[in-house]
């Protein structure tokens, strides 16, 4: 079983990386990101909410976003082991997602960073908003969530560096290059004592 977070800066490759990590290690990866598209392309009242802070460029309210992590994280599909890709985000939610761990006996086996260039980021988000017409990639929004990424998350990376359970692995490269790397970093991790 194998209980992952992967961190990175938008652009950096997450959503492919997850993907596939996810069916080499056969658990499943929860996107924040995917489940809040859901909801803003259904309409829902949590997709509503949702979008009004996507299109700005801002990360959705711990208050929606916990609570729908703790359901997430609660369903079946889940109970193998899982990949979480966009959460947590902030202090506050390292200590939230701790908690709904603990309450189960449990913690992360793995938190794995990919690192890029914030120019390469933008040039990379700006080429995928022309090839899938995301409305949320200008070049503006990208430097927005970027600038929100390094103020708010990178004291998630430290907070798990402080723990010793941060493993940082270069996200620039061919796709099955970055695998590669990533996939050797978590067998670095999970065969340490």
């Amino acid at each position: 079983m194998t209980r992952m977070l992967l961190i990175g800066p938008p652009g950096s490759g997450k959503g492919t990386q997850a993907e596939r990590i996810s069916d080499r290690l056969g658990i499943v990866a929860i996107s924040t990101g995917d489940i809040f598209r859901y909801n803003v392309k259904e309409q829902t009242p949590l997709g509503l909410e949702a979008k009004k802070y996507m299109d700005a460029g801002d990360f959705v309210p711990d208050s929606v976003t916990n609570n729908m992590v703790r359901d997430r994280l609660a369903q079946d599909d889940a109970a193998n082991g899982f990949l979480l890709d966009g959460y947590p985000r902030t202090v506050a939610q390292v200590e939230y997602l701790d908690g709904i761990l603990a309450e189960k006996g449990q913690s992360l086996d793995v938190v794995l960073q990919l690192t890029a260039d914030d120019e390469e980021l933008v040039t990379r988000l700006l080429n995928r908003a022309k090839e899938t017409g995301r409305s949320d990639d200008t070049e503006a929004v990208i430097r927005h969530r970027l600038d929100l990424y390094h103020e708010q998350t990178e004291p998630v990376v430290a907070r798990y560096e402080e723990r010793g359970a941060l493993t940082r692995v270069d996200g620039i490269g061919a796709i099955d290059e970055v695998t590669e790397r990533v996939l050797a970093a978590i067998e670095s991790v999970r065969s340490a004592p």
